[in-house]
């Protein structure tokens, strides 16, 4: 007979390698082919709703890191919430207008002006939708469940209709006005931008010190005196209309260099080093508020140079003294609105000094900065020129720099609702807390949003003129155009004439002819995407507003978390979401920010070809992504390993359950061993730290927990031992069905846990589990937490046993270092222990041995009792030496009592029994 056909050795089809870049395909087309997303909606319908609101990526390339990061994270939050009593729908969407598209569509060699607007439109909405379809694909290939079919689209007809309802409604409560203001303007764009829309880079800039003379010092000054001022926009200095200074601040008058110069007194160090004054004598100290409607002359041109007092002057840099240009910055529009100035602004939409220049006209405004810094010097008001590398706003999407332009905009008016957004910030739930801070204060501290912007591919701003330059923004024509876009989309908008785009019959007293013209502005693409809680939220029937959770990068406190919170703020009075959660940035191994020059971008769609969306998202679930997450081959290659681990987990439970029938060889909790009952209290204990972990977002809790538990409690402590049973035992043997029993309750828990995040691997493990009647782990629920009476007593006293364990490992593990044994099943472990060891030892009815994996175990006594060669350890001393006797052919047992059966020489004696009773058909 060959005893190796007596063995229960693991069977299963379930392969050792995930091989994932095949296998990922196969399982999702299986997805599709059944409509999982459909059928787990079908399965939660009716449980308590949890919406989950997709932040919509921007239409245009391959998805990189970033989008992987945040879809996955989404993903295991839907998944989660589904598989734990609540109805979570998942509906992606895409952000569709906006400068990008029309460039990407110009450097593929599209004449924009030699085509009409709605003809180049519908060229934009072509693109757009090519886009989403390649996102849409690559997303679905991470293995993101949602309603693909289905998404929201900021160019959709019916997004938009909605879209100009919230504009009309923010319009009806006064919010939204027309103004001329200055606004970040990007000449290469020739565009007006948001905040959002800015980032900031280093670039270098002139600096110069220019003397004003004083025309007029209200007897406060003499008019030999000069007002020093420090710029670094000398193309600003044509626009000066005014000086600002400080009321509270103390000035001085300096004589320098047969000069009289007024600076800030807290500044005089600093400016007199910088310029190189020699021998600076202060001759007069005088109050910023004193100052106050002194003029001086403009340098160049002789104009008045208005003295106000504003708050924003500081004591940072400059002078004290500020130049004021109410046309080119925000702070001199508001200071300059107040003392009655003009809002003077002599550079086009594209960047041109104008005739308002004279001297320069023509000029782009930065190649503008020298000739005006030579005719100041000419003037004898150029005090100094140097060069400074600062921080300065540029275009996030051409990466060129931004001026502050004055221009008619169209403006949501924060002021009028600020304390009603700073309320709604304070009632939402904030992950990590910190975002409610940095979200509260960008709100109290922003101006008014520039809505508008002077591009073609956008929603358009539904505001019409009378003949006289009166604007109509109506209910009525609200209404009507929302529906006209509903019917037949925005391009309506600049395919008709304004009367065409009227109400039927439409007249207002300001247009006594009838006649009307149509606003030519585009919304700000943060107003589109702004408007999804309206747009999707509110339109959908399958979702509810407010929703549960915005889950975004960071960078969008400034952007759609802010924007939303305008609108939804502006028309419903509340929030749009009750919690937000925010992630940090992917960057490389060494923290440094992917860039394609660098060469050190990690492609999603690489890794996924290489080794697997699976591996992409157990790395997802180890990294803490509410700060910046690092990802390269090294350390996705040390997620992979751990992955294999779990996957070896599985296919070693898999195997050991080949004969196994739940219905009918389940033992009861009960019944079980205590180490077998022990196992299941840790596997309980994992499920609920699992479960909370998931409730708080906390992933790589999860991650770390899981991986612990298939490698220290499964493999290398119950798995470890178990063999001895599972192989070598009769088949209905009762410990080896109490030890199946909580394999089997393992491997269902863990695949269901693991299930958010191995999505594939876990619907793949779920094929091979004996009695299953679901056909995916998506369509069941988390395990539940079981309270066994017992618990506690079973963990103390078990993790005790897990602890002298190790200390029989190690001294083991030293005896086969100095060759006194081989394998652990050659030795004979001997025991020297205190009372309190002792007392635990007697207190276990399990086999020993067999728990220690060793031939021959005893107790010989107490630890004093101990020889010089034991190993000696806090609560015991532990001798090893080799196991006498025979090895059995079976089991591999070192016994003095191997061959004692004479049919069955080469056996121990329970092998030999174990074979008469079950495989005399072998002999």
């Amino acid at each position: 007979m060959d005893y190796k056909d007596t063995l229960l050795m693991p069977k299963t089809e379930f392969p050792m390698r995930g091989n994932l870049p095949q296998r990922e395909p196969e399982i999702q087309a299986k997805w599709e082919e059944v409509d999982i997303y459909a059928k787990v909606q079908e399965r939660t319908k009716g449980r308590p709703m949890f919406v989950l609101h997709d932040g919509p990526p921007y239409a245009n390339g391959d998805i990189h890191m970033g989008h992987a990061l945040n879809k996955i994270l989404k993903d295991f939050i839907v998944r989660y919430k589904s598989m734990s009593g609540y109805h979570a729908p998942y509906v992606p969407g895409w952000d569709t207008h906006g400068l990008p598209i029309e460039q990407a569509l110009t450097n593929k060699g599209v004449k924009r002006k030699e085509m009409s607007v709605a003809d180049f439109r519908k060229l934009c909405t072509e693109y757009a939708l090519e886009q989403i379809d390649n996102q849409r694909n690559q997303f679905k290939r991470l293995g993101v469940r949602g309603d693909w079919e289905n998404p929201y689209i900021t160019l959709k007809p019916e997004y938009e209709a909605q879209q100009i309802k919230v504009f009309g409604e923010m319009a009806k409560k006064g919010y939204i006005y027309k103004g001329l203001k200055p606004v970040y303007w990007s000449p290469s764009s020739e565009s007006a931008l948001a905040e959002a829309e800015i980032e900031y880079k280093d670039k270098k800039s002139p600096s110069i010190y220019v003397a004003f003379k004083v025309k007029d010092g209200k007897g406060i000054l003499d008019t030999d005196t000069q007002i020093v001022i420090w710029t670094t926009t000398p193309w600003t200095i044509p626009a000066n209309l005014g000086i600002s200074v400080h009321p509270e601040l103390t000035y001085v008058v300096v004589s320098a260099n047969g000069n009289k110069y007024l600076v800030a007194e807290a500044l005089l160090e600093a400016v007199v080093k910088e310029i190189g004054w020699e021998n600076a004598e202060v001759i007069q100290k005088v109050k910023g508020s004193e100052l106050e409607n002194i003029i001086a002359a403009h340098p160049l041109y002789g104009r008045d140079s208005l003295v106000m007092l504003g708050e924003h002057v500081t004591t940072e840099a400059g002078t004290g003294c500020v130049h004021t240009a109410p046309g080119h910055g925000e702070d001199d529009f508001y200071v300059g609105q107040k003392y009655g100035l003009d809002v003077l602004c002599p550079v086009d939409d594209k960047g041109h000094m104008t005739n308002e220049a004279p001297g320069f006209e023509g000029l782009f405004y930065d190649q503008a900065n020298k000739p005006i810094a030579e005719a100041l010097e000419k003037e004898g008001a150029l005090l100094k020129l140097s060069f400074i590398t600062h921080s300065y706003p540029h275009d996030w999407r051409t990466k060129k720099p931004v001026i502050f332009r004055a221009t008619a905009q169209w403006f949501a008016s924060i002021k009028d609702f600020r304390n009603e957004l700073l309320e709604a910030v304070k009632e939402t739930k904030w992950v990590p807390a910190w975002g409610e801070t940095r979200l509260f204060n960008m709100v109290r501290d922003r101006g008014d949003w520039c809505i508008s912007r002077q591009r073609v591919w956008g929603v358009p701003i539904p505001v019409f003129y009378a003949e006289n330059g009166v604007e109509i923004i109506t209910d009525e024509t609200i209404n009507h155009v929302s529906e006209l876009f509903r019917q037949f989309g925005s391009n309506v908008w600049f395919e008709r004439e304004a009367k065409d785009l009227l109400p039927e019959g439409f007249t207002h007293p300001d247009s006594p002819n009838g006649n009307f013209t149509k606003e030519t502005d585009i919304m700000d693409v943060w107003f589109d995407s702004g408007s999804s809680h309206q747009a999707v939220l509110l339109e959908r029937e399958d979702l509810v507003r407010p929703a549960d959770l915005y889950l975004e990068g960071s960078d969008q406190y400034r952007g759609w978390f802010n924007s939303s919170l305008s609108t939804a703020v502006a028309v419903t009075g509340k929030a749009p979401y009750k919690g937000v959660l925010s992630h940090g940035f992917a960057l490389d191994g060494e923290g440094r920010k992917m860039s394609k020059s660098i060469g050190n971008v990690v492609v999603p769609a690489k890794v996924m070809n290489q080794l697997g969306a699976d591996i992409l998202r157990l790395w997802v679930a180890s990294v803490d992504y509410q700060a910046d997450v690092r990802v390269s081959d090294a350390i996705l290659k040390q997620v992979a390993e751990v992955y294999r681990k779990i996957r070896n987990t599985f296919r070693f439970l898999l195997g050991n359950l080949a004969d196994f029938n739940p219905a009918s060889d389940k033992v009861a909790f009960e019944n079980l061993r205590e180490v077998d009952q022990f196992m299941l209290v840790k596997l309980n204990k994992l499920i609920k730290s699992v479960r909370n972990a998931y409730e708080n977002y906390e992933f790589s809790a999860i991650y770390h927990s899981v991986n612990n538990f298939c490698t220290l409690d499964l493999s290398a402590f119950y798995l470890d031992f178990a063999k001895d049973v599972l192989y070598i035992e009769a088949k209905d043997n009762h410990e080896r069905r109490a030890i199946q029993t909580v394999l089997y309750e393992s491997l269902l828990a863990l695949t269901k846990l693991v299930s958010p995040i191995l999505s594939h691997t876990a619907d793949e493990v779920w094929k091979f589990i004996p009695a299953v009647r679901e056909e995916s782990v998506q369509l069941t629920d988390l395990p539940e937490y079981v309270d066994y009476a017992n618990a506690k007593e079973l963990e103390e006293k078990w993790t005790a046993f897990m602890k002298l364990r190790d200390d029989v490992l190690k001294a083991l593990e030293e005896a086969r270092n100095e060759k006194v044994i081989g394998k652990s099943l050659t030795a004979k472990v001997t025991l020297y222990v205190n009372d309190k060891t002792k007392a635990l030892l007697d207190s276990i009815h399990e086999n020993l041995q067999q728990l220690f994996i060793v031939s021959g175990f005893n107790v010989a006594g107490s630890m004093e009792d101990a020889p010089e060669n034991a190993l000696k350890l806090d609560n015991t001393a532990i001798v090893v030496t080799k196991a006498e006797g025979e090895t059995c052919e079976r089991c591999w047992i070192v016994s003095k009592e191997v061959g004692q059966d004479p049919d069955h020489k080469t056996l121990c004696p329970r092998c030999a029994q174990v074979v008469k009773e079950n495989y005399t058909h072998l002999a």
